[in-house]
């Protein structure tokens, strides 16, 4: 871990990589104080109890931050305009293990993982809602463009972003869904 780093992000870069590896249940606090290279107490400071470590690293890491949706927008290709947002999203979550696994794994188990992804896929619908609205040279059903967001978030959650960048999943073809997703505005009826 860099040594220019607070000890309290130490403990979370730490707890972010061994939950990812291990999941949560299997990783002792004690292996992330160690990795983090602070003493035990140092993480209880932080952290009294090992689920708020986990919180924090929900609520602190899964934040995308501003994503300014104007500029992904693609006036009359609404396709290259979705393709823009997930390549948005991929470079946004690209050095963090939280999204790409331990929320994925742990919102099973934990009601308040659970709750924040929630939070974070009706945040990533609304800019795609506006993404489209923008793209779409024409007007749009309510019903259709929150249809259509609901159903591209939900393509971007299958699985970790990356993979869909790297070619690992045979078949599956990201442009290929989003013309299927515009294809399907065109056949809604305008609000």
């Amino acid at each position: 871990m860099p040594e220019h780093r607070s000890a309290r992000e130490r403990i979370l870069d730490a707890a972010e990589r061994l939950f990812a590896d291990r999941g949560f249940d299997a990783t002792p606090t004690s292996t992330v104080a160690a990795l983090a290279d602070v003493p035990k107490g140092l993480l209880f400071y932080y952290f009294p109890a090992k689920a708020d470590l986990l919180r924090a690293l929900v609520t602190e890491r899964l934040d995308l931050g501003p994503i300014d949706p104007n500029a992904l927008v693609a006036p009359g290709d609404p396709v290259s305009a979705l393709l823009n947002l997930a390549g948005r999203l991929s470079e946004l979550q690209a050095d963090s293990e939280v999204l790409r696994v331990i929320i994925w794994r742990e919102q099973r188990t934990h009601p308040e993982v659970r709750a924040r992804l929630r939070e974070h896929r009706l945040h990533v619908q609304a800019i795609v809602e506006r993404v489209l609205r923008g793209s779409v040279l024409r007007p749009i059903a309510s019903r259709a463009l929150h249809t259509a967001a609901a159903a591209w978030v939900a393509i971007l959650s299958i699985k970790p972003h990356a993979e869909h960048e790297s070619g690992d999943d045979a078949g599956f073809d990201l442009r290929a869904l989003a013309e299927l997703i515009c294809a399907g505005l065109d056949a809604s009826e305008p609000a």
